[in-house]
């Protein structure tokens, strides 16, 4: 059991350090280390947990890695991947913090994420492919892939999205054929109890917790500015890990090093309790033959989802001929070769610094 846990916490921080580019490709990363290099477990079961963490609130590629640490060590495993995987991030986003809060702006990082994004969509890429032949495995899911890939496209949420995909599987499997309050300091406890209950309500991507975030901070008790706001999703952004460490340096601007630790717990704590709570049951619907058809359905609409988020991407980053040349030769290198993606990030970024 001793190297199990040795194994999670080894492939996590590995994963916390250099997962860059935000749920989908941390999700990407995680199914290329954990399903086709160590075999942990199926394409197939790995997509299931993937469509659970769609179901519940919170982060969901943090949700993956506690979610994977479970699967491989039971509650320890939890504990210590989902550790493993924030901490790096943590840390990382608690530097920047202190560098922003004592000279007043971020260092100018954009270069080095500027050729780290192409590698990622291409890892994002492969993923999807390889997750998507085990998935996409008949007509009715390849139906549902492209409805709930199109609707995307005009704003409908991913609970929604997942929810029609799966009534249709199910369908188809069945019937065949505001204002300002408070002006004053927040105390760590505050900042705590406000991160706490948006780590326990939101659903989606970093752009729907900036909208949490501008409300509660920003509005209702005008703690930061607008431009503290963006500068902190911006640190989230190009650092590697969750996104959700943004919590991290709101945190420490508005309480110091004792509100950076309440935001980071607030914010994660939810995540950890769902999943140690929740996922037992989620497996025993999953053996229930009506449910698993809808469940079927949950996978579909999930693997659209993650090729929404592949094409957005794909459109934000490939705006220049560097970043197409530094994508297709990853992808040919992925594709051709069996290198490891890091090797790939750490040449990404050092060309990103370089140009």
């Amino acid at each position: 059991m001793e190297n199990k846990k040795l194994e999670i916490f080894k492939v996590f921080a590995k994963l916390g350090i250099f997962a860059f580019g935000g749920p989908a490709a941390h999700v990407a990363m995680m199914e290329d280390e954990i399903v086709t290099k160590r075999k942990w477990l199926s394409k197939e079961r790995f997509i299931d947990m993937y469509g659970f963490t769609s179901l519940i609130p919170g982060p969901n590629s943090t949700e993956m890695a506690i979610l994977m640490g479970y699967h491989r060590g039971g509650i320890p495993g939890l504990i210590i991947a989902g550790l493993s995987f924030i901490l790096p991030a943590v840390f990382i986003v608690l530097v920047f913090a202190f560098i922003y809060v004592t000279y007043g702006s971020i260092p100018a990082v954009a270069g080095l994420f500027d050729g780290v994004k192409p590698v990622i969509l291409a890892i994002v890429i492969q993923a999807l492919y390889r997750l998507s032949k085990s998935i996409l495995s008949s007509f009715e899911k390849i139906l549902i892939f492209i409805t709930v890939l199109a609707l995307s496209f005009f704003g409908l949420s991913e609970i929604p999205l997942i929810l029609i995909g799966a009534s249709v599987y199910f369908l188809f499997k069945k019937f065949p054929k505001g204002k300002v309050f408070m002006v004053e300091p927040m105390t760590a406890m505050m900042v705590f109890l406000v991160f706490l209950k948006i780590g326990s309500v939101l659903y989606g991507s970093g752009y729907v917790l900036l909208s949490f975030l501008e409300t509660e901070f920003v509005l209702r008790y005008g703690a930061i500015t607008n431009q503290t706001l963006l500068d902190a999703v911006a640190v989230g952004q190009f650092t590697p890990g969750p996104v959700f460490t943004t919590a991290t340096f709101i945190g420490y601007v508005i309480a110091g090093f004792p509100g950076a630790i309440a935001a980071t717990i607030g914010i994660f704590l939810p995540s950890f309790l769902l999943v140690a709570l929740v996922f037992p049951w989620f497996e025993k619907l999953r053996k229930n033959k009506v449910l698993s058809i809808f469940l079927d359905g949950v996978n579909a609409a999930s693997i659209a989802l993650m090729a929404s988020v592949t094409i957005k991407l794909g459109m934000a980053t490939l705006i220049n001929w560097q970043s197409i040349l530094v994508f297709l030769i990853s992808a040919a290198l992925l594709i051709k070769t069996k290198i490891n993606a890091t090797w790939l990030i750490l040449a990404g970024a050092l060309i990103g610094i370089l140009l």
